[in-house]
């Protein structure tokens, strides 16, 4: 373990919870794109998306885990993936993209539960933040212990 890797550890998670929040933000701005990509010459309402976040594993952070029973090697983004839910059908018959009854589909996304992963994401950040300046304070302080 390296007087570093509270650092490295924090900065992992604040890069996971900025591309959280460009996600979520980029979800919102789409909630009402009816037509978000072209599938075999048929749009498609935009669909909703998710980021899936894991624990880094090295074998630096497994030997050090094995070796004093604590964790820190931060985390990783492993993949963006769709969500898979039903899209919200609108009744709209003057829409351009409205079926044969008048239904117009609509994108997955809820804007409450965008909402709330935007507020959780926000305060992990924040408090991958104060880790930060904690950590970075106290290095400086054993700095100057060396005076």
């Amino acid at each position: 373990m390296t007087i570093f890797n509270t650092l490295n550890t924090a900065a992992s998670a604040l890069t996971a919870q900025r591309l959280r929040m460009d996600v979520v933000s980029s979800n919102i701005a789409n909630a009402e794109t009816a037509r978000g990509k072209l599938v075999d010459g048929e749009w498609q309402p935009y669909q909703r998306k998710m980021v899936e976040v894991k624990e880094k594993n090295s074998f630096s952070s497994m030997l050090s885990r094995a070796g004093n029973g604590m964790a820190g090697s931060g985390v990783e983004v492993t993949r963006i993936s769709e969500d898979e839910s039903p899209f919200k059908l609108v009744y709209d018959p003057a829409h351009p993209d409205a079926d044969d009854q008048g239904y117009v589909r609509m994108p997955n996304v809820d804007p409450l539960k965008e909402m709330t992963d935007l507020i959780s994401s926000t305060r992990s950040y924040e408090a991958n933040v104060t880790v930060f300046n904690a950590s970075k304070s106290m290095l400086l302080k054993a700095l100057e212990i060396g005076k």
